[in-house]
């Protein structure tokens, strides 16, 4: 039996799965929201987004600083995602810090909003990337952590990083 190439990621809620073979260019990732939040589950969406925005991600201009998902009237807004000029584009080009809308099932903007609804969950993008040609934003629903949380992934990450320079110490003293 062949072995099955590896996913990316899985979309708990629809069980979508996203094939590194189908992203073309990942554009950007937001390593903070793994720092800041608890990650339940990710979910793919399509953007909405105009031509000079297209181009300025295709370059690869994208910071996701302070960004995160409303739902507002059945359907769902990114808000803060900024995606800087186009220096190219006519008339001006786009807002950089403008919402733009998500693409996704009616069906799949209720569950997220029933599970937003509880205190402290919010919608955050963790990754905007090309898929097939098309700019795709992956968005995980996400409970804040606590200033403690924080700390205890510091602590774990200096263990790991002294015993990894431990190790490397140990395999130059006694060779092995």
């Amino acid at each position: 039996m062949p072995d099955l190439p590896k996913y990316e990621s899985l979309c708990v809620l629809c069980g979508a799965i996203i094939w590194k073979s189908l992203i073309d260019k990942i554009i950007g990732r937001n390593r903070k929201a793994r720092f800041k939040y608890h990650i339940e589950s990710s979910f793919e969406a399509g953007i909405v987004l105009c031509g000079s925005e297209v181009k300025s991600l295709r370059s690869g201009h994208v910071s996701f600083e302070d960004a995160h998902a409303v739902i507002r009237n059945g359907e769902i807004f990114l808000r803060s995602l900024h995606i800087a000029g186009y220096d190219k584009a006519r008339g001006g080009g786009h807002d950089p810090i403008a919402e733009r809308k998500l693409l996704l099932k009616r069906n799949e903007i209720k569950k997220l909003e029933h599970k937003v609804l509880t205190k402290g969950v919010t919608l955050v993008p963790t990754m905007v990337y090309f898929k097939r040609g098309w700019a795709k934003v992956e968005i995980a629903i996400a409970t804040g952590k606590r200033k403690y949380d924080k700390r205890q992934v510091i602590m774990e990450r200096d263990q790991k990083r002294e015993l990894d320079r431990f190790n490397k110490m140990r395999k130059r003293w006694t060779g092995k």
